[in-house]
């Protein structure tokens, strides 16, 4: 099995839309959540979200990629813009047949489709469908564009686990590279669900935290008033790569992939296994496939949305998993960023990796009243990033339909 590493970062987050504007935003422990501003939201009984802040797709793309891609593609291409930059890739020195693209989305081009139905409904029957339409709602046309774009030729798809895409298509490039199959895969999510019928649909659900009151704490995950969770959008990128691949072409390094764990809760259409049966699972099989123990993780990044009972069956698995380490470092980024749904396993990875390069875990932020039986057995990282050695990071991710992908990253040695 060949090694493979990280050696790219893109992020497009609520907090920052660079990597270097979300870590700092993270490790500041800057909120992203505020009013909702890109439709009218005052018939809705959730009126704010984690949006992006100054982006504006021209300052990127040309206007006929603006009109051609729904915004979850034009999130991808600039989070991949980035990673692509930042790895120093030049893809004409390169074997493109070998290079291809993982990419996650839970939902695709869910504000096309929305833009167009209702076009529909409120004409006179005829069908006066965009010819685009499908083609930008579909959920694997951002794979595609990426691949298009820069002529990549090798292993092309999108994979779909809801909350979990992303994890998903990390440990999917993981295995595809360690395996042989490619030398190099750009892989990550991208999400833009904040319209009117996401909004609704996962309002419907109770889903959603109806803190409206004051937005910019209403993500408390462990709290004991939390009430759901606050959306967000936006994509993030990383390119992995065998480590001879990075060898070869002098790249920097920034960390190794080591383990993924993906498993089902096999339980519930929406709601997590009351015990973590799944989560469990899964970060037992990603420290098996990283020959590790559990007392070596470091930092584990909970996927913890600041629902009742997503958070409290996660702690169960992970007190199944690593009993009670003092030396384990638990932290909920999405009370900062939001939930970025099929995203957001790509912007957590980031996280870990900037963590275990600077060895500086990010802050659980809005948490004033922390569930006893919660505080009491893990070490929440509340407030205040905390500096401390981070050799071996922990992502997990869960998705409706009971979907599990957990990834370990570590610290990168010759």
């Amino acid at each position: 099995m060949k090694r493979v590493v990280i050696t790219g970062l893109g992020a497009l987050t609520p907090i920052g839309n660079t990597v270097d504007a979300y870590w700092q935003a993270l490790t500041q422990g800057v909120g992203g959540a505020g009013p909702i501003t890109k439709f009218d939201a005052s018939k809705f009984k959730t009126r704010f979200a984690c949006e992006l802040k100054d982006f504006n797709p021209q300052d990127f793309l040309a206007k006929p990629e603006v009109r051609k891609y729904d915004l979850y593609t034009q999130y991808a291409l600039v989070a991949v813009e980035e990673a692509v930059q930042h790895a120093g890739l030049d893809f004409e020195r390169l074997n493109r047949n070998r290079i291809g693209v993982i990419w996650g989305t839970g939902h695709g081009g869910m504000g096309t489709f929305q833009e167009q139905t209702v076009e529909f409904a409120h004409g006179d029957g005829t069908p006066r469908f965009n010819p685009y339409f499908i083609p930008k709602m579909i959920v694997d046309i951002a794979a595609g564009v990426i691949s298009m774009k820069y002529g990549l030729r090798g292993i092309n798809f999108a994979p779909v686990s809801a909350c979990a895409s992303s994890n998903t298509a990390l440990i999917e490039a993981f295995n595809y590279i360690r395996w042989g199959k490619a030398d190099m895969i750009i892989a990550g999510g991208s999400e833009a669900p904040i319209n009117e019928t996401c909004m609704g649909g996962f309002g419907a659900l109770k889903a959603l935290s109806t803190h409206n009151e004051d937005p910019t704490v209403a993500c408390r995950p462990f709290d004991v008033k939390r009430d759901g969770f606050v959306m967000g959008e936006g994509a993030g990128a990383l390119i992995l790569e065998s480590y001879e691949s990075a060898q070869q072409r002098n790249a920097t390094i920034l960390a190794e992939v080591v383990g993924g764990g993906m498993a089902a809760d096999a339980y519930h259409l929406t709601g997590t296994h009351p015990e973590g049966e799944g989560a469990y699972l899964g970060m037992t099989l990603a420290l098996e496939e990283a020959n590790l123990s559990p007392a070596e993780i470091d930092y584990l990044n909970c996927h913890a949305t600041s629902t009742p009972v997503g958070d409290a069956s996660e702690l169960k698995a992970v007190e199944r998993v690593f009993g009670q380490n003092p030396r384990l470092h638990l932290s909920a980024t999405k009370s900062m960023t939001g939930h970025l749904l099929g995203a957001a396993g790509a912007i957590e990875a980031i996280a870990c990796v900037k963590a275990v390069q600077h060895n500086l875990i990010p802050p659980t932020i809005n948490v004033t009243e922390p569930e006893p039986q919660l505080s009491q057995k893990f070490n929440l990282t509340l407030h205040q990033a905390v500096a401390t050695q981070v050799k071996y990071a922990m992502s997990n991710t869960f998705g409706f339909g009971g979907h599990i992908a957990t990834a370990i990253f570590k610290k990168f040695e010759e």
